[in-house]
């Protein structure tokens, strides 16, 4: 995430519910134009929840990597 607030300034995030997903996560080849056209149809596709989900994650990430590197 580009932009890092102190723990202090963040807003409080209750956590309602949690589901567990299965996925698979996938290393994948293909052509620029392949690419491009999948990422449109995601942008298409994506719902402000999808946004949020992947917001979290990524906050989730760059703080446990901060954590770690202390």
């Amino acid at each position: 995430m580009n932009k890092t607030l102190p723990a202090s300034k963040l807003p409080v995030i209750k956590i309602i519910r949690t589901e567990d997903e299965v996925f698979t996560k996938m290393n994948l080849e293909m052509e620029d134009e392949t690419h491009d056209m999948l990422v449109k149809w995601g942008k298409e596709a994506a719902t402000d929840e999808d946004y949020v989900s992947i917001a979290i994650r990524a906050g989730l990430e760059e703080y446990l990597s901060n954590e770690e590197s202390k």
